[in-house]
């Protein structure tokens, strides 16, 4: 691709209407599929909107409805089963807390970044300035995403030897080169340049959240439960994912209840901080899918699994693609995250949360003097970790009424996508805000895990009248055998 320079310009407002909190809810509902997604939409408030931070983006009225309609979505498995009807109350700073949660976490009193292995991995992720004006994100998070930027710049490996190995590329034959390392990257691009690219089409023509049949399966009734058993109680999940959307998703489904397995390769695991962020109610085992004994474990457990949620690619080579596993166990539920499309452009490339910003014209959107992340710095993961799970509850409930087996997907880049649709604020509304820091809007929970005592952003919502459940316990890599309780 030929290189040129960037213009960027302060975004303007879409004309008014643009969507209220509540209208932002409904329309979740509706592409979940609930039966009646307005009745679903005015059980759930929220209090406060934006703007709350120096974003022209409306992260506070997107993050909300994610969580509120999470909430609803639970409590009406909750109320299928016999609990009493529950309406929802979202606070919008708890909101903005949950997309900062990796800033507000810390373990035993130390910042989760200050406890990772070798903390420059995660430091040297930034935008770095191209030939010729443009700008690339690079990222060089875990090991081999390092040596694939050193493999490709040649360079010592911190901001300043990148930046001036960077400045002789052209952003996109180098956005390219670090991909076909194996590494990730991607040049920053405006909204428009996205929507001309194939893997921008791809996206933009998708729900944010794709909820579909994609075989038969018998139905399977929610079981009555007792009143103090949380509303996914006996629903067990499968969790192959990684680093925040995926894990997120899983907790939040095991706070509430379910039996989660989570399932981490060996010689590839997230860092202990994450876990102890991302693990709370989960057992974890480890499972190698190339293994051939781990395989028959993983499709033995497989047998009594209602949900299987991961985010990597590749898997159909170890037969783990949807369409093998809904046919060894009809009725299965798989939630996969995908940061460009499964099958689309970029179905092959990997990506985190900065990379969808950086490509889907986000960054330019928040530009000051260069492109910028929102100032919560995550925005999909977190997003998307709400709106999968919400939609795990809903195919539970739709399972039970028709059968079937369901598929959902849900990608970063989309998310990107559906919070700029909801329309962008005036920038001299949100320029002399403060900015986002260590000090959470809302309340922090502290609870003792097997890492040492973990304080966090608390539940972000309240039920009329019930106690919203405390995420459980943290576990050790390995410490469960893969199999069910």
């Amino acid at each position: 691709m030929t290189s040129h320079t960037l213009t960027t310009t302060e975004p303007t407002p879409p004309s008014p209407p643009t969507p209220t909190t509540g209208e932002i809810v409904s329309r979740l509902l509706h592409t979940l599929g609930d039966p009646d997604p307005a009745r679903g939409a005015e059980d759930i408030t929220v209090a406060g909107a934006d703007p709350l931070v120096p974003s022209v983006h409306r992260l506070a009225d997107a993050m909300s409805a994610a969580i509120g309609v999470f909430a609803r979505q639970t409590a009406a498995v909750g109320e299928q089963r016999g609990h009493r009807h529950q309406r929802v109350e979202v606070p919008a700073g708890a909101a903005i807390d949950q997309l900062m949660a990796t800033y507000h976490t810390t373990l035993s009193g130390r910042p989760l970044g200050a406890l990772l292995d070798d903390p420059t991995l995660l430091g040297n992720n930034d935008f770095y300035r191209a030939r010729g004006g443009r700008w690339i994100f690079i990222i060089t998070a875990y090991p081999h995403l390092r040596d694939a930027v050193r493999s490709v710049l040649g360079c010592v490996l911190d901001k300043v030897g990148i930046a001036q190995a960077a400045a002789g590329w052209d952003a996109f034959t180098l956005e390219e080169a670090i991909c076909a390392r194996g590494g990730v990257a991607c040049a920053v691009r405006s909204r428009d340049e996205w929507l001309a690219h194939p893997a921008g089409r791809h996206v933009a023509g998708r729900p944010v959240v794709e909820i579909e049949r994609v075989g038969d399966g018998p139905v399977r009734p929610l079981e009555p439960i007792g009143a103090a058993d949380e509303a996914l109680t006996g629903v067990r999940v499968l969790d192959l994912t990684h680093v925040i959307a995926g894990p997120v998703a899983a907790r939040l489904l095991a706070q509430f209840g379910a039996d989660v397995l989570h399932l981490s390769r060996p010689d590839r695991p997230d860092p202990i901080p994450m876990i102890a962020m991302t693990g709370g109610g989960k057992r974890n085992a480890y499972c190698d899918l190339r293994d051939g004994h781990d395989r028959t474990a993983f499709h033995d457990a497989l047998q009594d699994a209602d949900v299987f949620v991961h985010a990597y690619r590749g898997l159909a080579r170890h037969g783990a693609s949807t369409e093998e596993l809904v046919r060894r166990r009809p009725g299965l539920i798989t939630l996969e995250y995908h940061a460009w499309g499964a099958d689309g452009p970029w179905g092959d490339r990997g990506g985190f949360d900065q990379l969808a910003c950086s490509a889907t014209g986000f960054a330019v959107e928040e530009w000051t003097d260069r492109p910028s992340l929102p100032p919560t710095y995550l925005l999909n993961d977190y997003l998307a970790a709400y709106l999968g799970a919400a939609a795990v509850a809903t195919a539970l409930r739709r399972r039970a009424a028709q059968g079937g087996s369901w598929r959902i997907r849900v990608t970063l880049a989309g998310v990107c996508h559906w919070v700029q649709e909801l329309g962008l604020l005036a920038p001299e509304d949100v320029r002399d805000l403060p900015r986002p820091g260590r000090t959470p809007l809302a309340a922090l929970s502290t609870t003792d895990t097997d890492f040492g005592p973990l304080t966090e952003p608390a539940t972000p919502f309240a039920y009329s009248g019930r106690q919203v459940p405390q995420p459980g316990r943290r576990s050790p890599l390995g410490s469960a055998a893969l199999r069910w309780r």
